[in-house]
């Protein structure tokens, strides 16, 4: 071997493992984009089942609220109605007393042409007297 060639090769072998290292390491940066990449693409997919199951959970939250707001509603009211049966059992009774007791007075009146028709209806303890009468009017014509 020449001596320029025993100098060429530490300069060859010096270039061939310059080329390797260069190679190496586009592959390695295309490797590590490609994993960027997928990172992202799991990344993604994990947010959006997160968001899915998110949603579901929000939808079955405002279920339950809607469902115990009904209940709480239908229970109040029902209390409610009962208050208001047990007032109108009450007044009708007061109402009766009061009448049977102290008496009242109920009537109807009609006008028919010139005339009003009074009808009155006064009731004292177990007495009802009953009274109408008929009153001309003075309308000019």
């Amino acid at each position: 071997m020449l001596p320029e060639e025993a100098a060429a090769v530490p300069i060859q072998a010096w270039w061939r493992g310059t080329l390797v290292r260069r190679t190496l390491l586009h592959a390695a940066l295309r490797a590590c984009v490609i994993q960027h990449w997928w990172r992202q693409v799991l990344a993604n997919r994990q947010e959006k089942k997160r968001q899915a199951v998110l949603y579901l959970y929000t939808r079955q939250l405002w279920a339950v609220v809607r469902l115990q707001s009904w209940v709480r509603m239908w229970r109040v009211r029902r209390c409610y109605w009962r208050v208001l049966h047990a007032a109108r059992i009450i007044q009708a009774y007061w109402r009766w007393h009061c009448c049977h007791n102290r008496g009242f007075i109920q009537g109807l009146y009609h006008m028919k042409e010139n005339q009003l028709i009074l009808q009155l209806e006064i009731s004292l303890g177990p007495q009802i007297c009953r009274t109408q009468q008929c009153t001309p009017l003075p309308i000019k014509e």
